[in-house]
């Protein structure tokens, strides 16, 4: 009355795993650091924006779409931190272009 599985397993039987991805980690720790800088300046630019509609009863057109770009780069960067996107974002990538 042995068992012949007692205390050893098989190959077959060890789950395999893939090896820990040291490198996306200290790429999405970079990214992530990019992100809150990328994100307290769109901060600041809104300000600007505030205040150019304050004054002149109009928003700069240029910020405002350099802002999108900067919004959408911002997307890219969280997105590859979270794992939702496996491309690596500017300056590894290019840099994202919203056309509107």
């Amino acid at each position: 009355m042995t068992d012949a599985n007692s205390g050893s397993a098989t190959p077959q039987q060890i789950a395999t795993h893939p090896p820990f991805p040291g490198v996306r980690l200290l790429w999405s720790i970079g990214f992530g650091v990019l992100a809150w800088i990328v994100f307290w300046v769109l901060v600041v630019l809104g300000v600007v924006q505030f205040v150019l509609l304050a004054v002149n009863g109009q928003v700069n057109d240029e910020l405002k779409r350099f802002s999108r770009n900067l919004v959408q780069y911002l997307f890219e960067l969280l997105a590859y931190v979270l794992m939702l996107r496996d491309e690596q974002p500017f300056p590894i990538g290019p840099f994202p272009s919203v056309v509107a």
